[in-house]
C-alpha cells in the first residue's frame, strides 16, 4: 500500500467538522473505532533508522488513536503488537471523507503501538504505516 501523506494531512484538517466515522479491521472481523484522533508527531530520532532492527522509523511519524468498545477484539489483538511477536500484524482501519459532495472511501494500514483496557472499553494507540483512497 501507498503512503499517501496528503490523505492523512486532509483527514487531520477536517476531523473536527467533518467527524468521519472508522472501523478497525483485525482479520476480516470490523470494529467501530471511536473518539478517533489522528496527529503528525516527532520522535526522538535524529535522523530514519531502522529500530531494534524489527521496523523502520522517521524522525516524524503519524499516529491514531481511538477506542473501541467491544471487549471482544482483545484476544485478536495478541498477534498485533511487538513482545510477544517479532513483527507487527497490519491493521487495517477504513473511513470515508466528504470533499466536495464527493465521498472518498480510505484506507489506513497502522501497527499496534499501545494498548489501554478499562472495564467496557480498550484505548488503542497506533503508528500508520500506509494510507491510500480505495480503489
Amino acid at each position: 500500500m501507498e503512503f499517501n501523506e496528503n490523505i492523512l494531512h486532509e483527514i487531520i484538517r477536517n476531523q473536527e467538522s467533518q467527524k468521519p466515522i472508522f472501523v478497525l479491521y483485525v482479520g476480516e472481523k470490523p470494529f467501530t473505532f471511536e473518539d478517533v484522533n489522528l496527529f503528525k508527531s516527532a520522535t526522538p530520532l535524529t535522523k530514519p533508522n531502522t529500530r531494534g532492527g524489527v521496523y523502520f522509523s522517521n524522525t516524524n511519524i503519524f499516529k491514531i488513536k481511538g477506542v473501541i468498545n467491544d471487549l471482544s477484539i482483545i484476544p485478536l489483538l495478541s498477534k498485533s503488537m511487538l513482545g510477544p511477536n517479532q513483527q507487527f500484524q497490519d491493521l487495517q482501519i477504513k473511513t470515508t471523507l466528504l470533499k466536495n459532495t464527493k465521498s472518498k472511501e480510505i484506507t489506513i494500514i497502522a501497527n499496534l503501538t499501545n494498548s489501554f483496557q478499562t472495564s467496557n472499553h480498550l484505548e488503542l494507540s497506533m503508528t500508520i504505516v500506509g494510507a491510500d483512497t480505495c480503489q
